[in-house]
């Protein structure tokens, strides 16, 4: 099946008003910018992103923030991104803060089956006995708080109840993917790209290289093609663009 899409505006025409999307990436390492910005283009409102962080200030998942387009966010950390913070604490944005290795297995889960798993990760904290602002008034108090998660003592060790995650659209980056979205990451790129889409029921991948089916070897693929239903091929120009948050030089 020749899954391959002209380009990004092609392969995000259809994504609607209130989608959720769960979108890959580590800080700016491996976002898709240019499913972003084709989506930035196309206009969907009032989205529910799933991602590590929300990109940074002018940049990847930040463009859509700024531009007010994204109504909520399940990450990990704020990060770089002061609009981010300002509509957090502003009252204009729901934000859901998950522990970093929960939110990746949560991703994992929900493109497996999984319905939901214990972690030891957050017992005895906020994360696990509610009460994490998730959404602030704007006198600054807190309008929405996370509820309390179920907790089990398992083989001796309490552990809390997470919950998978499964959204409309996935928008992913890969190195190298075939035609029938067979794709291999590069380095830190891999950390949130396969699991992000593995929970999209659609998911869209904007490959730097684009292959034939076959010359991927089997040993080689970090994410089967049976999780990918769009492949958008990028120019060699666009597949130059790897900017990240921070360069540090001695």
């Amino acid at each position: 099946m020749d899954k391959v899409v002209a380009t990004p505006a092609d392969a995000v025409a259809d994504i609607p008003d209130g989608a959720s999307l769960a979108v890959g990436g580590f800080g700016l390492a491996g976002i898709p910018w240019f499913l972003i910005e084709a989506l930035l283009e196309q206009g969907a409102r009032e989205l529910t992103v799933v991602s590590n962080n929300c990109g940074v200030d002018g940049a990847g998942l930040g463009l859509l923030l700024e531009q007010r387009r994204i109504s909520r966010v399940i990450a990990s950390y704020v990060g770089e991104n002061k609009e981010f913070a300002r509509q957090y604490l502003a009252g204009e944005l729901t934000v859901e803060l998950t522990p970093q290795g929960t939110l990746a297995e949560r991703l994992r889960a929900g493109g497996s089956g999984i319905g939901a798993f214990f972690t030891p990760t957050g017992v005895g904290t906020m994360v696990s006995d509610g009460g994490l602002p998730w959404r602030y008034a704007v006198d600054g108090t807190v309008a929405a708080a996370s509820p309390p998660k179920e907790v089990r003592t398992i083989q001796g060790r309490e552990m809390l109840l997470e919950e998978a995650i499964v959204t409309d659209i996935a928008l992913v980056r890969a190195a190298v993917a075939d035609r029938a979205g067979n794709c291999v990451f590069h380095a830190a790129a891999r950390n949130f790209n396969p699991v992000a889409a593995m929970a999209g029921r659609v998911t869209i991948v904007e490959a730097e290289h684009v292959v034939e089916v076959g010359e991927l070897g089997p040993d080689t693929i970090h994410l089967p093609g049976v999780f990918v239903q769009r492949v958008v091929p990028l120019t060699a120009e666009q597949a130059e663009r790897k900017s990240i948050e921070k360069r540090t030089v001695r």
